[in-house]
């Protein structure tokens, strides 16, 4: 039978053997056998944020685990390659005090209008010490040589070029995610941008756009509870015809557009919020927003 246990210090003060808090506004969280989460889908203020009123003792448990994803960046607008997906970041053993902690939770990245252009960064997200970076940017078209996709959690795609191919962004700071993959020679199609488990694959043949990058299984999170089992994929690279775009990552990515003719394509979606994904590059109609991040904290109640 599970129970929680307090000790009684010699000040006459009630001291739990494990961490007690409360998640976004106060909320008490979910429990899953002996653990609780606290799943945060968007920025909170200290007092509204995580607060531990009891750190617990290493009698029980005094520590907690964290997932902290940053969000994705999108695709860019014409030709382009896809957004990577937002820095991930997860450990155990994470030391709290008795206090207030505020969470960042980075938006998601704008998409890019149908014009020639870049798409643009996911923001970071944040708890305590911990931050990860926002998915950067998949690249635009252009000539002669495809823009390269942006550094971030995970580098984003690169663009098309007539003679030159736009080179995928890398993943800085490094043990985030990926890079993002190369664009095509021929002004065509995009790289995938980089997932937190994967790098997005270059386009092939100047036929198809590269496929974002896979996410990860989280390890905190129980999809029983209400939490996504993978998060943090990258966006696709655009395709040519009837060729698709790349495949979005999975995790929430979302894969690239195509090009037909110039006078019509398929609509780029936006990524699936709070995963930290990646959206896909764009043609005449622009590209989709990427998905916002999340942080989650988990940690035992009870024994």
């Amino acid at each position: 039978m599970a129970f929680s246990s307090q000790r009684i210090l010699s000040s006459g003060v009630s001291k739990s053997d494990y961490v007690v808090a409360r998640g976004p506004d106060g909320a008490a969280g979910v429990d899953d056998g002996d653990y609780r989460y606290h799943v945060f889908n968007a920025t909170k203020a200290s007092s509204a944020g995580f607060v531990v009123t009891d750190a617990g003792d290493v009698s029980g448990s005094n520590t907690v685990e964290y997932l902290v994803i940053a969000g994705g960046g999108s695709g860019g607008g014409f030709r382009s390659g896809g957004g990577g997906a937002g820095g991930y970041r997860t450990a155990t053993g994470h030391s709290v005090s008795a206090q207030n902690y505020a969470i960042e939770v980075g938006s998601a990245a704008t998409g890019a209008g149908a014009a020639v252009s870049n798409g643009t960064s996911g923001s970071p997200s944040s708890f305590d010490s911990i931050t990860s970076a926002g998915g950067g940017y998949g690249g635009g078209y252009a000539n002669p040589t495809g823009t390269s996709g942006a550094n971030g959690g995970s580098g984003g795609g690169g663009g098309a070029g007539e003679s030159g191919d736009g080179v995928g962004g890398s993943a800085s700071p490094s043990g985030q995610g990926n890079n993002g993959g190369t664009g095509g020679t021929g002004g065509n199609t995009g790289g995938g941008g980089g997932g937190s488990s994967a790098v997005g694959g270059d386009e092939t043949s100047n036929t198809s756009g590269g496929a974002g990058g896979a996410g990860t299984s989280n390890l905190i999170g129980t999809t029983s509870n209400g939490v996504s089992g993978v998060y943090a994929g990258g966006g696709g690279g655009t395709g040519v015809a009837n060729d698709s775009g790349g495949a979005g990552g999975s995790g929430g990515g979302t894969g690239g557009s195509r090009v037909t003719g110039r006078d019509g394509d398929l609509v780029t979606l936006n990524a699936t919020a709070n995963t930290g994904s990646g959206s896909g590059g764009g043609e005449n109609s622009g590209s989709g927003n990427g998905g916002s991040g999340v942080v989650i904290i988990r940690y035992k109640f009870q024994n």
